[in-house]
């Protein structure tokens, strides 16, 4: 049976029988190795300047973008942020130097099955991400492939094909002036790039893909693919955010889409609460099935930090995202004409956001096993399926 069609029935088998035996996240620990929460793991976040940070987090495991960029001024004023080879090769290097420098704290994750060993240890698994397959580059000699051979020797284990804007490999969810971001594709190179990550277990995150780049990269791939952290189009009608079509392909493939924290992508409401980011799982849910949601971050592990500074005051920190905001308004990109009024939810602008998630699942009467599944065990099924 082809792959796709496995995991689609797959989808289908875990909701109904043994579901909850088979996703808890706590059913292989022993008793007095278990920590005192379920599993908590983050789609998506940054190693942290005060080590302290990871512990206070709860997390169990994270993705974490170790990634260095460039910035470029385009054509057309915008600014886009490039992650070259040289840049991303010294900053692989020196997160991994971070993580062997902590071995209380850290477990580099290399495989999914680290997540097991690092809770059981009382310790953070912590998986390398870039955002952009700039990275590997096209210099003419057919290398590519050692470039990205290089990277993952060094602990690349989650790759996303592009940052906003498009590369050889793929169409950027911002590329395009309005609707018209639907079309941009993954490319003959990018279909290459796929079944290179596929052969090397990494897995393949469209974040920032445009619509019929994630299309796709899911038919594509022969492995789930991954929407690290992102918010549902139907909610707020932006090019950033992921139409139906994508969450629910994105589920089909056996992958997750994680929710980030952004909040002018979760609401359109003056005011976000921590209401509007469960309303978001709940729709991930209905649309891509309960097998696909999952947390992300897209901050710092204790939040955005100027907002932090500011004591979570949305009128003010919104002021730093508006040139860029209305840089896109100018091209009529989709919802850019909508300004933005916050930048967070304030409960969840926090280091203890894990625990207020699962608690507000809790209050809006979500199952402990769809918890278990939220907060943590769609990711490590994901990880441990794609990182053999």
């Amino acid at each position: 049976m082809p792959q796709k069609v496995c995991n689609q029935a797959r989808r289908h088998i875990l909701k109904g029988l043994g579901a909850a035996t088979l996703l808890s996240p706590l059913s292989s620990f022993p008793a007095w190795a278990a920590k005192p929460h379920r599993l908590y793991v983050d789609g998506l976040s940054f190693l942290p300047t005060d080590i302290n940070d990871v512990k206070a987090s709860k997390l169990d495991a994270f993705i974490a973008d170790i990634s260095a960029v460039e910035t470029i001024e385009q054509a057309d004023g915008t600014k886009n942020y490039k992650r070259t080879y040289q840049a991303c090769i010294n900053s692989i290097k020196q997160a991994a130097d971070s993580v062997i420098a902590n071995p209380d704290v850290y477990l580099q994750g290399l495989t999914g099955t680290d997540i097991s060993k690092a809770r059981t240890q009382q310790k953070t698994a912590v998986f390398f991400q870039i955002q952009g397959a700039d990275c590997v580059e096209d210099d003419g000699l057919s290398n590519e492939w050692r470039q990205l051979d290089n990277l993952h020797q060094q602990g690349l284990r989650v790759l996303q094909l592009t940052h906003h804007y498009g590369n050889r490999y793929a169409g950027g969810a911002l590329d395009n002036n309005g609707l018209n971001s639907l079309n941009m594709p993954l490319t003959s190179a990018g279909k290459e790039l796929i079944t290179e990550l596929n052969r090397k277990n990494i897995l393949i995150d469209v974040s920032h893909s445009s619509a019929q780049t994630a299309l796709d990269t899911v038919k594509a791939s022969q492995s789930p693919i991954i929407q690290s952290h992102g918010a549902a189009r139907a909610i707020v009608n932006n090019a950033r955010c992921s139409p139906d079509e994508v969450i629910r392909a994105i589920g089909d493939s056996g992958g997750v889409f994680g929710v980030f924290m952004m909040s002018f992508w979760l609401t359109n409401k003056p005011v976000p609460t921590i209401e509007d980011y469960i309303n978001q799982l709940a729709y991930i849910a209905k649309v891509g099935g309960f097998d696909s949601v999952a947390i992300a971050n897209d901050f710092p592990l204790r939040g955005q930090e100027n907002l932090l500074a500011l004591d979570n005051d949305n009128s003010e920190g919104i002021k730093e995202y508006l040139e860029w905001w209305h840089s896109l308004e100018d091209k009529n990109v989709l919802g850019f004409d909508v300004e933005p009024k916050h930048v967070v939810i304030p409960e969840l602008n926090n280091i203890d956001r894990m625990s207020r998630i699962d608690d507000a699942l809790k209050k809006a009467r979500f199952k402990a096993t769809d918890r278990d599944r939220f907060m943590g065990g769609n990711w490590q099924r994901v990880l441990k399926q794609v990182l053999v």
